[in-house]
């Protein structure tokens, strides 16, 4: 894992969400990419080069972001890009590469009863980048346990285990597998992936109208530092491919969850 993208919003809890990422990546030896999207709007009769203007406040504003926070000499790199969130990542990621993308859950919506907002909940939908979602004024703490919960063990992309993969390598944490049985489950779905039984501390299974439920009927047992997913179309976050921002009514974490997918 060698380039953590971290896309700043216009929150109190950017900074928080930077720390994070940045003490994370002090104890994998990464680089940190500090990235926003700015978007200028054209008027007529308007001389002067807004987009410029906005460029330049944009990079402005991320200097005293990084300014404000404990770099631990981890290389950092600052990219302000004009164009859409999702845009402007899929061309960082184009260029430089994306390992793994750490941003901060609820983003810039204000309402408590949110979950992941708007931004958080696009990168996930929209993009298959791996994504760290850090709850608000989160403080880094080393990664021990993991809590991988999941619907079936069958893993269709070779690239979705790989930030997991490396977790446990260079991290050495627990990682308690929790497969869920929901209404409706195949018989194949209780066979895991070589690959998945290789990355496992435990395993357990159990039986629940949603993942969700699972996971807050075993979260206190396993008291994980982390909680991992698998983005799929009928899996965990079935509901990010129909709008943007999840509600904690239907699903929220007090700890970093870590969302996988692969292309």
């Amino acid at each position: 894992m060698k380039n953590i993208l971290v896309p700043i919003g216009s929150t109190e809890n950017a900074q928080s969400t930077l720390q994070y990422a940045i003490d994370f990546a002090a104890e994998i030896n990464a680089n940190i990419i500090v990235f926003r999207a700015y978007k200028a709007i054209a008027k007529a009769g308007i001389m002067v080069n807004m987009s410029a203007i906005i460029e330049r406040e944009t990079n402005l504003y991320l200097r005293a972001i990084v300014k404000s926070v404990d770099r631990k000499k981890v290389d950092i790199k600052l990219i302000s890009s004009k164009g859409s969130v999702i845009e402007s990542v899929e061309a960082v990621d184009h260029e430089i590469g994306i390992d793994l993308i750490i941003v901060g859950a609820k983003s810039n919506s204000i309402k408590e009863e949110v979950f992941l907002g708007s931004t958080a909940g696009s990168i996930v939908k929209k993009t298959n980048l791996p994504v760290l979602t850090v709850p608000e004024a989160y403080i880094y703490k080393p990664i021990n346990t993991i809590l991988l919960a999941f619907k079936s063990g069958i893993i269709k992309s070779k690239t979705a285990l790989n930030p997991l993969k490396f977790i446990v390598k260079h991290l050495k944490p627990e990682v308690n597998s929790l497969l869920v049985k929901t209404v409706g489950y195949k018989e194949e779905d209780l066979v895991l992936d070589p690959h998945l039984s290789k990355l496992q501390t435990t395993f357990t299974v159990t039986e629940n109208a949603t993942t969700f439920q699972g996971v807050l009927e075993h979260f206190k047992t396993h008291n994980p530092d982390i909680l991992c997913v698998f983005r799929r179309k009928r899996g965990f976050f079935k509901k990010l491919w129909e709008k943007n921002t999840i509600l904690k009514q239907e699903f929220h974490t007090s700890i970093p969850l870590l969302i996988l997918k692969g292309k």
